[in-house]
């Protein structure tokens, strides 16, 4: 990663057989500089407990990649990117770092956020922040910023960079710098497709923003289908009701001719200049290990996160989440020297999916739901931890590598993952026929009762799905399980896994799930299905062997029953889901991407019979408010018990059911929110 002055015996011993073999001369590359923009005060200049105050360092690195060496032969297109003088591959990204001040009052474990399309998560998403927009999100420098501070008071050092070349740079945003391969300097052209769907994961927009440059503006040369359901047949749109507005972006004709809101809309067309998207992980790998013990670059500018590191974690959402399953199963938790990157990993929100990035033309802003981008590649074997052989392909792999540098793996979802993205998969085989062990070193944690983007201050809306949304924030779990994390890489072991199971019925087919018949409530009846996709440019997914994917079992209210039961769940005011569906101008009966739902009790036993709603009321099930409060703080007593809630977290949730606020749910008729215009 950086210049060194010996080699490991056991690595010296690799590389001459290596070089013995191949005659090929391997070399180390890595990060070669790193510059500073700004060393800036954070919250100014307040101290997080016993660590004191934190500085904001802003700046760029950057790296070079042999491509010739071991480590790096998994790089898509390394083999066509341009190369400088010493024969390596130059890149360059954007990167950010929270450190205190005093480095000698930092407890030594450094956290990498995988940015998520440019944006840093971990300061709202894990420390409850709340920021005033996005702009100000991505931009932690306020006290405000800190939210509960609870990862500063701890005193770890945080870390961001950019990955993706693609991702926004507004609202300062993060990125890499594009790498283009090209054929002996010509532009390397391929017909590919794009999926584009107007409203519903963005505003409505005139246009369609294309992922990769077009090599040709030829309408001749190009398709544009539409669709109104994932399974309906494509109807050709003819090539004189659209146009090119520019290599990157189409409108339908005539000009001002809006697309159908939440229709499918695909586009074939031939695209040229791809992206290295590969090197993101590298950079990243590279990135980390010089952090962790790099003294300097090659121009002797020091390491930022100084010399006391000794453990590094990384944390992803979502997008950031299939990034580091892609980062370990790719081999890219070993850095160039033979060193594991991280020593822990946790990911949240990622199902079983990898991200569409190291792939010729990848695209990896990409998520596959059941609805939208369903034929993308996202979801392929191997899905667990667990090693094991897979009757679908006749392939047997694990997604850890047992090779000797896996991380201690940690991966927790919402319910939403487990209709959208296939999450049963991670504990069961690949038909379902059993549970799995998983290895010593993983763990997987459903926590109950979530939506997909579940964070805190989340408001009950409908926007577009016919459901009120889930307000249900999983980031308490969140928390407990990172700490958990941190702590069993000093030896501590975590807690048990723990989500629902084929042999406990707690994991069901689901035409075999059972739901309330609540009035007035659109309820899901399929989940996203996953089968073999050979050629992501073919949209043809091959379902006669499909994967089983299975949801989570519910009571009698429909919650669910097993995993973590937060204690809004396991002691609710209404039912809380992971699915929901689209309303009106959408496709109705399809999944409202990933949204959940939320249902309240009726708060007396007249209201609950005049509405005719089956579940019991609030007035049934606790008394009055009093009850219910006494209730919540034994289920938040024994998760702190169980490690998988913190004191601190407890005592806000306990304080929030005690308040006036929750009281009103117990003597006001519950009412669904007012009906909100789709943009």
């Amino acid at each position: 990663m950086y210049k060194v002055n010996f080699l490991s015996h056991r690595y010296l011993s690799k590389l001459l057989g290596l070089l013995a073999l191949s005659s090929v001369a391997i070399s180390y590359a890595g990060v070669t500089a790193v510059r500073i923009i700004a060393i800036e005060p954070f919250a100014e200049h307040a101290a997080f407990g016993n660590t004191g105050a934190y500085e904001r360092v802003r700046g760029t690195v950057s790296g070079e990649l042999d491509p010739q060496h071991p480590r790096n032969q998994a790089i898509v297109n390394l083999q066509y990117a341009p190369r400088n003088a010493n024969g390596r591959v130059e890149y360059e990204i954007d990167f950010f770092m929270l450190r205190p001040v005093n480095p000698t009052l930092g407890n030594g474990q450094l956290i990498y956020d995988v940015t998520n399309r440019g944006r840093k998560y971990i300061h709202w998403r894990l420390m409850d922040a709340l920021p005033a927009n996005a702009a100000l999100a991505n931009d932690p420098r306020t006290l405000a910023d800190a939210g509960n501070g609870v990862l500063l008071r701890r005193g770890f050092t945080l870390v961001w960079s950019g990955w993706d070349p693609d991702a926004p740079r507004g609202s300062n945003g993060m990125a890499m710098k594009r790498v283009i391969a090209t054929d002996q300097g010509a532009p390397i052209v391929r017909r590919i497709r794009d999926e584009l769907v107007n409203g519903t994961r963005g505003p409505q927009s005139d246009t369609f923003k294309l992922t990769h440059e077009a090599a040709d503006l030829n309408p001749a040369l190009a398709t544009l289908t539409v669709r109104r359901r994932e399974a309906d047949p494509r109807l050709t749109i003819p090539s004189q009701d659209w146009a090119y507005v520019n290599p990157q972006e189409i409108r339908l004709l005539p000009p001002g001719r809006r697309p159908e809101q939440g229709s499918i809309y695909e586009f074939h067309y031939p695209a040229k200049n791809p992206r290295v998207l590969g090197i993101g992980f590298a950079a990243t790998r590279d990135l980390i290990a010089f952090l962790r013990s790099g003294a300097a670059d090659i121009a002797g500018n020091p390491n930022p996160a100084g010399p006391k590191i000794h453990t590094t974690l990384g944390f992803g959402i979502s997008q950031s989440g299939r990034f580091l399953r892609d980062f370990v199963h790719q081999g890219f938790n070993q850095d160039e020297h033979a060193r594991k990157v991280f020593d822990g990993l946790l990911a949240h929100t990622a199902g079983v999916g990898g991200v569409f990035l190291n792939t010729a033309f990848g695209q990896p802003a990409r998520t596959n739901t059941q609805f939208e981008d369903h034929m993308m590649p996202e979801n392929a074997f191997p899905f667990s931890a667990t090693r094991m052989q897979d009757p679908v392909t006749g392939k047997t792999d694990g997604l850890l590598r047992n090779d000797g540098f896996d991380p201690l793996w940690m991966e927790s979802n919402t319910s939403t993952e487990y209709w959208q993205k296939g999450a049963s998969l991670l504990t069961t085989t690949p038909l379902a026929e059993r549970d799995v062990t998983l290895p010593a070193n993983a763990r997987v944690y459903f926590i109950a009762g979530t939506q997909h983007g579940g964070q805190a201050g989340l408001e009950s809306t409908r926007g577009q799905c016919t459901n009120p949304s889930n307000p249900h924030s999983p980031t308490p779990a969140l928390r407990a399980l990172l700490i958990a994390l941190s702590e069993w890489t000093a030896g501590v072991t975590p807690p048990a896994t723990r989500t629902p199971r084929l042999d406990e019925r707690s994991l069901v087919d689901v035409n075999a799930w059972r739901f309330p018949a609540i009035p007035g409530i659109a309820v899901a009846r399929k989940t996203n299905q996953i089968g073999v996709l050979q050629d992501w440019t073919i949209p043809q997914m091959d379902m006669r062997q499909p994967y089983a994917i299975r949801v989570p079992a519910t009571d009698a209210d429909g919650n669910e029953t097993t995993g973590i039961r937060l204690p809004e769940i396991a002691v609710p005011l209404g039912t809380y889901t992971g699915w929901n569906l689209y309303r009106a101008p959408f496709v109705e009966d399809e999944l409202c991407d990933r949204q959940g739902s939320y249902l309240p009790f009726a708060a007396q036993t007249d209201e609950r019979k005049s509405r005719g709603d089956p579940r019991p009321s609030l007035q049934e099930r606790y008394g009055n408010h009093q009850g219910y409060v006494e209730q919540f703080e034994r289920a938040a007593q024994a998760l702190v018990q169980e490690r998988l809630l913190l004191a601190e977290d407890a005592a806000v949730l306990i304080a929030r059911a005690r308040s006036a606020a929750v009281a009103k749910h117990f003597t006001t008729p519950s009412t669904p929110p007012k009906n909100e215009s789709i943009r």
